[in-house]
């Protein structure tokens, strides 16, 4: 469940303006840094693959930063630095564009970490503007807090990203490939809560809880894509284990309940899951638990 980034144990888990040519800026107070003196090799052998309607396009990092429509994009609030930020960007929207209309309902944004968000279609063309951040391999991003690497060479970013209620698990960083796909309950309909249940039930409202902040990283009995932090659901539901005091203080501060190497899970406040969000996502691990039982 994170991303900023959830780790083993962690839940057991843009402002345009004219063409600057700075990537990223520094924090408020700060000096930018000097341009590296030679370019990243890493970063100019990256590349951004992205699959719609049977077609694959494969886009550089030069190629991206050479548009025509690429511009400085201010991320007031950027969830992977924690801070406010300014990028170098394209707009999705137009990559898109350039690939068949495709009748999945949702994009798989696969990281190079074992990161794998799954993003509605529509979230991509809703009020919220979606940006691909490209790392400049002459001034390269800096490294992520508490951490060796960037959020390079690739970083979906969102202009009025309130407007959308994008939360940070959508902001995928360290980003290789996106394809089209089915949705989440589609391709594992375990995932999906008993049909029969009300439409006000916690429980079901805490699915899309799960989908938005938590599938990213953590797969259900083997169902999903994520590969950062642990099933929830196998060897053993994490509500056995873990008491609804525990799972709630995971969520809000990990890091004040234990730490662990290499430990990358971000607190959550209230202001990104909500008291009433964690009741239902508490309400929807306990019916799958329940359902999942021998």
């Amino acid at each position: 469940m994170s991303r900023t980034r959830l780790a083993v144990l962690g839940l057991i888990a843009v402002t345009l303006t004219a063409c600057a040519p700075n990537a990223l800026a520094s924090p408020p107070g700060t000096e930018s840094s000097a341009p590296s003196a030679a370019p990243s090799e890493s970063i100019v052998a990256a590349s951004l693959t992205i699959s719609a309607g049977g077609v694959t396009r494969t886009f550089t990092g030069t190629e991206l930063l050479a548009r025509s429509d690429a511009a400085t994009v201010a991320v007031p609030r950027d969830p992977a630095y924690g801070r406010a930020t300014t990028y170098r960007a394209v707009p999705l929207r137009a990559l898109l564009a350039q690939l068949p209309a495709d009748a999945a309902d949702t994009f798989e944004m696969r990281a190079t970490d074992g990161f794998v968000a799954q993003l509605p279609s529509q979230l991509l063309k809703g009020a919220a503007t979606p940006w691909i951040a490209v790392d400049d391999p002459t001034r390269p991003w800096p490294p992520l807090p508490g951490q060796t690497t960037s959020a390079g060479p690739f970083f979906l970013i969102w202009e009025n990203a309130e407007r959308a209620g994008i939360s940070p698990e959508q902001w995928p960083y360290a980003l290789a490939s996106m394809t089209a796909v089915d949705s989440p309950v589609q391709r594992w309909p375990a995932l999906a809560v008993d049909a029969a249940m009300p439409a006000k039930a916690p429980a079901r409202r805490g699915q899309a809880v799960f989908m938005a902040n938590c599938l990213a990283c953590h797969r259900l009995a083997g169902n999903g894509e994520g590969a950062v932090g642990p099933d929830l659901l196998r060897p053993m539901p994490a509500t056995r284990y873990l008491s609804e005091v525990g799972l709630r203080a995971l969520i809000r501060n990990p890091a004040a309940v234990r730490k662990w190497p290499q430990q990358m899970m971000p607190a959550f406040d209230a202001s990104v899951i909500p008291d009433a969000d964690i009741d239902a996502l508490i309400a929807y691990l306990r019916h799958l638990a329940a359902r999942t039982a021998p």
